[in-house]
């Protein structure tokens, strides 16, 4: 049974916003030790704070607790047990939330455009629609652009998930990885920090690109040749698995500079995240499999 928990939490935040916006609550926001507050609009001529409105402080509050809310996920696998198992495990971690269930990857997209999930944990193997084309569908929805797909796979050399990155994926996890390592993949994904195991991302890659001789390359090369030299360095870099301070010492420039030239490469690519820009430079020919 598909089970959501969209509402819960706004709840809470309503609920937390009115206790905090209670009487007690207002005077301290508009007491002359915060006259910073716009709820103290006391002026120079000495005149008498004015009463706050609970409304607005309700309001700013409700911000606030939106801005600290746990990070929402839903859970796509055709399996029962695997599904329930995933909710049991990232459900015990703080600042995490489980906010639906999907059996397949058309449920999956459905629900994704209902309940806008940080991160959907989909199954590469699903009936009817399957997680790659779910992915794809996920990630070329402009409404969605904010929702980031892990892919759960059985195991790592799958070609499901050399798929699933070209489509769109942020990275792929293991069924059988720990707890720790579950709720860690979440939370980097939802960071934007996509290749979750370098090593392990570009060993897939560069196996199902060697495989491929006749892969698409002529679009990802004509998007190669856009981009200046220092851009090719660095995504050279990323294909190889550096994160930006290890590529920032590399090059001798600062790690915020590295992202600069990402966010540019990611634009000049139409790429969404790290794990595309290493599929790109693998089919573009740019990184040549078994070379580093």
């Amino acid at each position: 049974m598909e089970q959501t928990l969209d509402g819960e939490g706004a709840a809470n935040a309503s609920s937390q916003a009115a206790n905090l916006a209670g009487p007690a609550n207002l005077a301290n926001a508009a007491s002359p030790a915060n006259p910073a507050n716009p709820a103290n609009p006391a002026s120079e001529s000495g005149t008498s704070p004015q009463a706050a409105d609970p409304a607005s402080i309700a309001s700013t509050l409700l911000q606030a607790a939106g801005a600290q809310r746990p990070v929402r996920v839903l859970v796509a696998d055709d399996q029962d047990l695997v599904r329930s198992g995933f909710r049991m495990i990232l459900s015990s971690y703080d600042g995490i939330e489980v906010v639906g269930e999907a059996r397949d990857g058309d449920q999956a997209v459905q629900l994704a455009e209902r309940l806008r999930p940080d991160v959907v944990l989909m199954d590469s193997r699903m009936p009817r629609v399957n997680g790659i084309d779910a992915t794809r569908a996920i990630r070329s929805n402009a409404a969605l652009q904010d929702v980031q797909v892990l892919i759960l796979t059985t195991f790592d050399l799958d070609e499901y998930v050399y798929d699933a990155l070209s489509a769109g994926a942020g990275g792929f996890l293991l069924k059988d990885a720990e707890p720790d390592e579950i709720a860690s993949a979440v939370r980097v994904v939802v960071a934007g920090e996509a290749l979750i195991e370098p090593s392990i991302t570009r060993r897939l890659i560069e196996t199902f690109v060697a495989a491929r001789p006749g892969a698409p390359a002529g679009a990802a090369a004509r998007g190669i040749d856009q981009l200046t030299d220092r851009e090719r360095e660095i995504l050279t870099l990323v294909a190889r698995g550096l994160n930006n301070d290890q590529i920032g010492e590399r090059l001798f420039i600062s790690p915020a500079t590295v992202k600069t030239h990402l966010a540019r490469i990611m634009a000049k690519l139409d790429a969404h995240d790290r794990a595309q820009l290493v599929v790109r430079a693998y089919e573009s020919g740019l990184v040549k499999p078994g070379v580093m």
